[in-house]
């Protein structure tokens, strides 16, 4: 069974850096593209990256483009989450995902991790 465990979240001041990490067992990690959402209270799970299968394609959401840098390393079954320049509104719950039929789409990964909470302090 694919499980995916997030770390690397804490709390940061605005302007700073911090990088996600993703570790996939269970499974072939080079069978699955993979994604990051991201989750403030009250608010819809948002799109954040996603990378394929090979890590040789990438996408990143518009909030985010240019500050945020998914990639992966199929030797260590890991997928990051490079964040600078982070903002207050970049707090959130960040949640890795694996394999969707739409990449965009939170509703078509059939795997998900637990979350790691990042705070941006103004």
């Amino acid at each position: 069974q694919v499980t995916l465990v997030e770390s690397g979240g804490g709390l940061v001041q605005a302007g700073g850096s911090l990088r996600l990490s993703c570790k996939f067992s269970g499974g072939i990690f080079t069978n699955y593209d993979m994604g990051w959402f991201r989750q403030a209270p009250g608010k819809e799970r948002e799109f954040v990256a996603w990378v394929n299968k090979n890590g040789n394609s990438m996408l990143h959401g518009d909030s985010v483009n240019g500050r945020i840098t998914i990639s992966r390393d199929n030797s260590k079954n890991t997928v990051a989450l490079q964040m600078n320049s982070l903002k207050p509104e970049d707090t959130a719950v960040y949640y890795c995902a694996a394999d969707p039929t739409d990449f965009y789409s939170s509703a078509t990964y059939n795997f998900w991790g637990r979350g790691t909470q990042v705070t941006v302090s103004s």
